[in-house]
């Protein structure tokens, strides 16, 4: 590696890329050039990339993350959807041969074949990714149901996603989304990230966040579709109560109502309340006691 040439994500570099190129940003993808090896040094450190690591990215760009990445890891594989930016990875990263670049939108991707197929086995997988802000979500998600066991998912996010994602119940920002992805995993805020850090800057400012293993639950739903599809459906209203949202779930009918009535009272969780209100835990057992009243 030639130790002359400034790193991707410096300033002076990624600029200097981004002319030769004729590079600009599209906003159709989401794109932003992060631009801070501080910090793109701590995005590799909070997933504690090591050399034994496979780690796949998302959205590589002109390869600044990437870098960093695999001057640590055992293999990347990064999923790139832009086919103007395939030449310039071919350049920046040249020096890397424990770097393979898909042009495929990751949405489309077929994850674990990938993993069987690109990966040595036998090595922990690490998703690390600056996140398109605009479909951040289903990413995730995405990621999550794809079968593939991940040791650690570290992702750049917009910083009012991730406080939906860690939220608490009974806050503002407690929802559907952070129902469903704390029970997919344990998920933290890393740290934040200042608009500042990006060419061109974007008008928000970001976070990263660190998804892990979590606990077993002490109580499981009978089919987790079902739970997210329950869940969705009692955020619906948000300031209606939680009896309100079930009827707009279940039905209005009298013989609908007992049940309903009959499954909140098994529970012991108030029909006054509104859903902001309810763990996790309450969902899950919210979801298994109307399946057993046959509503589900």
């Amino acid at each position: 590696m030639n130790n002359s040439v400034p790193e991707i994500g410096s300033p002076a570099r990624t600029k200097a890329i981004l002319n030769r190129y004729h590079l600009v940003a599209k906003k159709s993808l989401g794109q932003n050039f992060l631009s801070d090896l501080n910090i793109l040094r701590n995005i590799v450190a909070a997933g504690d990339v090591t050399e034994h690591d496979n780690v796949i990215e998302i959205g590589p760009g002109i390869g600044a993350l990437t870098e960093q990445i695999a001057k640590r890891a055992h293999h990347v594989v990064a999923f790139e959807i832009d086919e103007n930016l395939l030449p310039v990875l071919d350049e920046t990263l040249m020096d890397y041969d424990n770097v393979t670049v898909i042009n495929q939108d990751i949405l489309k991707a077929n994850l674990p074949e990938v993993v069987k197929h690109d990966f040595e086995p036998g090595h922990p997988l690490k998703l690390i990714a600056n996140l398109p802000y605009y479909i951040t979500t289903p990413i995730l998600m995405g990621v999550l149901q794809s079968q593939v066991d991940f040791d650690t998912i570290v992702v750049m996010m917009q910083a009012e996603v991730a406080d939906r994602l860690v939220a608490e119940p009974g806050t503002k920002a407690y929802g559907s989304l952070s129902v469903v992805m704390q029970y997919r995993a344990h998920v933290e805020v890393a740290f934040a990230v200042p608009r500042t850090a990006f060419i061109p800057q974007p008008n928000v400012d970001s976070a990263i966040i660190r998804l892990t293993r979590r606990d077993p639950l002490p109580v499981k739903p009978y089919e987790d579709q079902a739970l997210f599809k329950f869940v969705k459906g009692c955020f619906a209203h948000r300031r209606k109560s939680l009896w309100n949202n079930l009827q707009g779930i279940f039905g209005k009918q009298p013989e609908v109502r007992e049940r309903i009535e009959s499954v909140l009272n098994q529970t012991g969780i108030s029909r006054q309340l509104r859903p902001e209100r309810l763990t996790l835990i309450n969902f899950i057992e919210l979801t298994n006691a109307f399946h057993n009243e046959g509503l589900m």
